[in-house]
């Protein structure tokens, strides 16, 4: 079954991606800020996360207690073959329409 990817579900799925073995939450969001410069909430983030699992596009797993006094486990996510199926469609569509594009140069005002 295929599901359409929200921009924001597109990134976290890029930013899982791109993290590999350190993709918890916090690694997430930030490296969607350093592509962006703009950081989604942290809510989002966590949003996000949830629905892509459930729609079987991320796993995950709780990794080992954090070292610091009260330290929490992190929940680790990682890319599915169907996650890597839909960034691929998600790209492949995307082509299609920049292909089609006509951009002018457009002169910026400093």
């Amino acid at each position: 079954m295929s599901f359409r990817l929200g921009s924001l579900e597109e990134l976290v799925l890029l930013a899982v991606g791109s993290l590999g073995t350190n993709s918890y939450a916090v690694a997430v969001q930030q490296r969607i800020e350093q592509a962006s410069s703009s950081a989604p909430t942290m809510g989002a983030i966590y949003t996000s996360l949830e629905r892509l699992e459930k729609k079987g596009y991320l796993q995950s797993e709780l990794g080992d207690v954090t070292p610091q006094p009260g330290g929490r486990r992190k929940r680790f996510y990682s890319l599915t073959g169907s996650g890597s199926a839909a960034l691929v469609d998600s790209r492949s569509t995307r082509d299609r329409l920049w292909e089609g594009l006509k951009l002018e140069k457009v002169r910026r005002s400093p």
